[in-house]
């Protein structure tokens, strides 16, 4: 049974309503062990900024960015296009994982019929699919991990973290930040479930033309590669714990994060004490 997620008070403004920008939020105001919070206005995560509209570009201009860490793939990039280009921000590309990753998988996403995706997705193949995926990206993906805090440590904040829908990929590398700032399991798991709001869920888009293209038994197979579910987010969790003892030692042994790194970062995102 899922456990109950505690009841993290998002800001006020943590969520304007930009046009062609899904799952936009600060990350403010998730609470840390020693009492301290995220502070306003540093970290933030989305979903793709391709269709940003002039209205969008100019909030997200407005937030002083330093850096926007791109998780996508070449795959992605060209089914939903480049970022839109803000002045003065530097954009980084670190191509993550894709829990749907395969140019074939894709492809029967968007264009199988009914009996194909019974077969790819039906009896748990999904959910096990998002699991696994999770899990491969906390071991096969420390390089990238780790230049993403020593990228927060030193300049780059503030952050906007991104990838298609702004769930998995910027999902994890957020609760990974978020655990290196000392930011509480259960408020991570609270903040990642968020995307699962059907404002901020991304747009499935079926290129076929077949009459049950969208019926509801397709949609609720595609469900899980789109759903925000906290069972994927504590099999990362998990992992850490079972290939690394702790979290502490998954930052100092697979980040390579020395302490005076993981202080600083927390100097730069934290509240004062």
């Amino acid at each position: 049974m899922t456990q109950q997620l505690p009841q993290v008070q998002p800001l006020e403004s943590d969520e304007p309503e930009l046009a062609a920008v899904r799952n936009f939020r600060d990350v403010a105001g998730l609470p840390t062990a020693d009492g301290r919070a995220v502070r306003p206005g540093a970290l933030f995560r989305s979903g793709h900024l391709a269709d940003a509209t002039e209205s969008d570009a100019a909030f997200l201009s407005g937030l002083g960015l330093h850096t926007i860490f791109d998780f996508r793939n070449e795959a992605d990039a060209k089914v939903e296009g480049p970022d839109v280009e803000l002045p003065g921000v530097r954009n980084v590309n670190i191509p993550l994982s894709d829990p749907a990753d395969g140019k074939e998988f894709w492809r029967m996403v968007r264009e199988g019929d009914l009996d194909t995706l019974r077969d790819l997705l039906g009896n748990g193949k999904a959910e096990e699919r998002m699991t696994s995926a999770y899990r491969r990206m906390i071991v096969e993906r420390t390089a990238e991990h780790s230049r993403i805090l020593h990228a927060l440590a030193e300049e780059a904040v503030p952050a906007l973290m991104h990838c298609a829908a702004g769930k998995d990929r910027a999902g994890l590398s957020i609760a990974i930040t978020l655990l290196a700032l000392g930011v509480e399991r259960e408020a991570i798991e609270a903040d990642y479930v968020k995307s699962g709001a059907p404002h901020r869920r991304y747009k499935v888009r079926r290129s076929s033309t077949a009459r049950d293209a969208m019926a509801p038994e397709v949609m609720e197979l595609l469900s899980p590669l789109f759903d925000a579910r906290v069972e994927y987010l504590r099999a990362a969790f998990e992992t850490i714990d079972t290939t690394w003892g702790s979290v502490d030692a998954y930052l100092a042994d697979g980040l390579k994060l020395a302490p005076e790194t993981r202080e600083r970062l927390r100097e730069r995102l934290l509240t004062e004490a």
